[in-house]
């Protein structure tokens, strides 16, 4: 008898993310799945991004009186149940209606911080009233210095913990299933009019009764008769400043007295000098595939900037994760902890909420059987010694 994949549409009976992410292509129109899931021209970093865990093999000990597992963590100085974090991702709002506030209910239900987009369809303020949150706030450098300068100054007013900077993006990568799937910047094709025509669902719930969801962190960078998502996404590439350098680093880094966690990195001298100028955490990665193509994964080069920065500043990653092997793996070879992206955005487009919730509990559950198996019971046991990486 063939394997089968449970093809339904309930997420609580997903055993894994890959669950999650069919039943998530079942609810969304193409064009929206395909924003959500594809990754820059052939999609090699994409790719990539999943192929670098099968280069390390797990090396286990079976005889070590393992106790219930406690995989609390502290990451920026504040204690957390799990070594996950929700990473910005743009547009959640054609996910599902008020995605951002169900992606940050979620991961304040299971005690993880929240990184809300630059780009999101839900302002930073509403995002921070959410009670017991710990909120961290993503922003690009724009070419309108004084526009970050007053965003920055809406994340003290609004008791942000954490700003983080996006370096990766300051020329579009070239997404070009998103440019077959429309007319316009923004705009589906007739295509995908008549596919999303085919679910209702989706458009009772994101598109009734405003219409497309609008992003609500730049109204002061956009001109008013530009604030729909057609008008915005051209502004924006317009905005995005190929410029930026360490100089605009050093900037921020004395405008925000709070937490600066530097994006985008994969480098370890860069990784070194973000260190030096007082970054509290970086973030390896490659923007989960959706910049450069055949870039490197930030699995690739993790090692050498553990290594690089030492005990300087916190060392996240993300791209790619969709396993709580995977992220073990990245525990063991000196990462703070795990940003997620898609594994999480699948959950919320099959469930909302409760399937964000899903998701991390999937990964929990993972990360909890995974350390146990390699016979620890605390994240800090994890080192390179638990794994072995195959030969090329």
């Amino acid at each position: 008898m063939k394997r089968q994949r449970y093809s339904g549409y309930n997420h609580k009976k997903a055993l894994n993310i890959s669950d999650l992410e069919l039943i998530a292509k079942k609810r969304l129109p193409n064009f929206v799945f395909e924003y959500l899931h594809g990754g820059s021209d052939d999609e090699h970093t994409l790719r990539h991004n999943r192929e670098v865990f099968d280069q390390y093999l797990f090396k286990p000990k079976s005889l070590t009186k393992i106790g219930p597992r406690d995989l609390a963590t502290s990451l920026l100085g504040k204690r957390y149940s799990l070594p996950m974090v929700i990473g910005p991702t743009g547009f959640n709002g054609m996910l599902t209606k008020h995605g951002d506030i169900k992606l940050a209910s979620a991961a304040r239900s299971r005690d993880i911080p929240f990184v809300l987009s630059n780009v999101s369809t839900t302002a930073l303020e509403d995002i921070t009233a959410l009670e017991g949150l710990s909120a961290w706030m993503q922003i690009y450098f724009y070419r309108d210095r004084a526009f970050v300068r007053s965003l920055v100054e809406r994340c003290r007013q609004a008791d942000v913990e954490a700003i983080v900077i996006t370096t990766d993006s300051a020329i579009y990568g070239n997404r070009e299933w998103d440019v077959r799937n429309f007319r316009r910047p923004m705009q589906p094709n007739l295509t995908n009019l008549l596919h999303m025509l085919s679910k209702p669902k989706w458009m009772l719930d994101v598109l009734y009764p405003d219409g497309p969801p609008t992003f609500k962190n730049l109204d002061a960078l956009l001109p008013p008769n530009q604030r729909s998502a057609q008008g915005a996404s051209v502004i924006i590439g317009q905005q995005l400043d190929p410029s930026l350098n360490w100089e605009d680093i050093v900037w921020l880094r004395d405008l925000w007295p709070g937490k600066l966690i530097i994006k985008g990195i994969l480098d370890p001298e860069e990784a070194g000098k973000a260190a030096q100028l007082g970054a509290d955490a970086i973030v390896l990665s490659n923007h989960g595939g959706r910049q450069l193509n055949h870039a490197i994964s930030p699995m690739d080069i993790l090692p050498a900037v553990k290594a690089a920065v030492g005990e300087r500043c916190q060392l996240f990653v993300d791209s790619g994760f969709r396993r709580g092997t995977d992220i073990v793996k990245a525990l063991a070879l000196g990462a703070d902890a795990v940003w997620l992206g898609r594994a999480t955005l699948y959950g919320l487009a099959a469930g909302g909420q409760a399937g964000a919730e899903h998701a991390l509990d999937i990964l929990n559950a993972e990360i909890d059987r995974a350390v146990g198996l390699l016979g620890y019971d605390r994240l800090d046991q994890l080192t390179e010694t638990c794994l072995v990486k195959k030969e090329r």
